[in-house]
């Protein structure tokens, strides 16, 4: 769907009230106080706020993770994404996220407890359509079954990763998803078993 022009100018407000509150969230956390320090920052009226956020607390949070989203995207658009297997598609989009991330660590930390369950399906969601997959059978929810926990894992291990360029991360990243490689041969026996138990009981 377009954006219009009112939504948009809300959008790039929220966007500049999110990265001036970063710094903020990790000695404030994701409050209120934090926001008001980064209408200071910005010189604009703490009053603004309430123009773009109706519970600024919680929907800062949300925000968060649909900029993080969004700066994915587009880094990947400037990748040769399509001429990648799916596999390495999928491994790309989750090392990307995180590297977005990279500056704000203490702050998605800090996001995890306050974070919906609906902003993490949002986001393996759209990793999956970018990797363009077109399931729309038993697959579609499988897949992204499998891919919350493979993004949950390794963002937990990513965060406390003090390693080189979080070459243990990505290491620990490729070896989750060689495990869901595997998936599809357990994955189709749960289907078959799922099918035969679906079946009417035949009368003797």
């Amino acid at each position: 769907m377009i954006m219009d022009s009112v939504n948009k100018e809300r959008q790039i407000l929220r966007d500049k009230l999110l990265e001036a509150s970063l710094p903020h969230v990790t000695f404030d956390g994701w409050s209120l106080k934090a926001l008001q320090a980064a209408t200071t920052d910005l010189g604009i009226k703490e009053g603004l706020i309430y123009t773009v956020f109706v519970d600024p607390e919680n929907e800062l949070v949300k925000h968060f993770s649909n900029w993080t989203d969004r700066k994915m995207i587009d880094r990947l658009s400037e990748l040769n994404f399509e001429t990648m297997k799916v596999r390495d598609r999928i491994t790309k989009a989750v090392r990307v996220r995180l590297e977005v991330l990279s500056d704000h660590k203490e702050a998605l930390r800090r996001s995890v407890l306050k974070s919906s369950p609906v902003d993490l399906y949002n986001t393996v969601d759209l990793i999956w359509r970018r990797a363009g997959d077109k399931a729309v059978d038993f697959n579609f929810y499988s897949k992204r079954v499998l891919l919350t926990a493979v993004l949950s894992s390794t963002t937990l291990y990513w965060l406390d990763d003090n390693s080189e360029d979080h070459t243990k991360t990505w290491e620990f990243l490729d070896r989750r998803i060689s495990d869901v490689m595997r998936i599809p041969k357990i994955k189709d026996k749960l289907k078959t078993i799922i099918n035969l138990s679906l079946r009417p009981i035949k009368k003797k």
